[in-house]
């Protein structure tokens, strides 16, 4: 089965973090794609740019380009790791893997996936 395992990332939280936990989080992330890579996990992972530079087309008569998505959020999708494992629960399992697990303000959406198409996939 695969699974989205969705980073949402809080700004504020992230630049209140020491140098070091900084560090931390981009040397476990390293290790996280080792460890799902070896098992046979790891599919692909994105890190996506800050919402500040997202263009949104909108349905409609006529479909409208317009900046940001600009939701009344502070936390936004900052990239993402798919997986395919056994089941919901090994997902789980890899999810609190991933470092920003550790860091009140940060968390892991973990999404099945329900169709998947592309040369690799």
């Amino acid at each position: 089965m695969k699974y989205l395992l969705i980073m949402q990332v809080n700004p504020a939280v992230l630049e209140a973090l020491s140098e070091e936990e900084k560090t931390a989080i981009m040397d476990g992330h390293g290790e996280f794609m080792k460890t799902t890579q070896e098992s046979g996990e790891f599919i692909l992972t994105q890190a996506l740019a800050d919402p500040a530079n997202t263009k949104v087309v909108r349905g409609g008569d006529v479909p409208a380009v317009t900046d940001g998505p600009f939701l009344e959020a502070k936390e936004f999708m900052g990239g993402f790791y798919l997986i395919d494992c056994e089941n919901e629960e090994r997902a789980i399992e890899l999810a609190k893997l991933i470092p920003d697990t550790k860091f009140g303000g940060l968390a892991i959406e973990i999404r099945p996936v329900m169709f998947s198409a592309g040369a690799d996939l």
